[in-house]
């Protein structure tokens, strides 16, 4: 399956989104790996197997194996630190003083560039909801690429997002 499938599957009650999808395909804020980056991390953050696997298809190949692997870490990673992170500020006391204890190698050693990986973290902790995430990963990225590229990234996350929310609805509706 491919974007433009997709696109095809959207009812038209989100025809929106088949036109926001359509023009951040080809956005040229950010550079090709970035972009592709952004979309397999929001793809799969967005827990939708149709769109993760449009998405992959689409843009694998605009990625290295190390790119395609850290934007998997990166969904996989902020799968777990929003998750962690959201309770310590959602609970406050003295959880934010306490060491997480949690193995998060690959954000050190991503494989690819810091802000590349940044930059993915930043889309998938936007969709998972986590205000601490968004906000370090916001700051980092703005301060390496702009705060056009944050815009970006976030606008496909939300995009990507708003694709699964309304395919999934779709197929319980019947309206697929």
């Amino acid at each position: 399956m491919s974007i433009d499938a997709l696109k095809d599957r959207l009812p038209d009650y989100a025809k929106d989104l088949r036109l926001n999808i359509g023009s951040l395909v080809n956005d040229v804020t950010l550079t090709p790996q970035q972009l592709a980056g952004t979309f397999v991390a929001s793809a799969i953050a967005s827990r939708n197997d149709d769109v993760t696997k449009a998405i992959v298809a689409e843009f694998a190949d605009k990625l290295t194996p190390e790119a395609l692997g850290a934007a998997k870490a990166a969904a996989a990673i902020m799968g777990m630190n929003n998750i962690y992170y959201r309770f310590v500020h959602m609970a406050g006391g003295d959880y934010g003083k306490m060491p997480a204890q949690l193995r998060m190698s690959v954000i050190g050693r991503p494989g690819v560039d810091k802000a590349d990986f940044e930059l993915w973290s930043l889309a998938v902790s936007a969709i998972n909801g986590c205000d601490l995430c968004v906000t370090s990963h916001e700051k980092i990225v703005r301060e390496a690429l702009g705060a056009e590229a944050v815009q970006t990234a976030v606008r496909i996350a939300a995009t990507v997002h708003a694709v699964a929310v309304a395919l999934q609805g779709a197929a319980a509706l019947g309206d697929a």
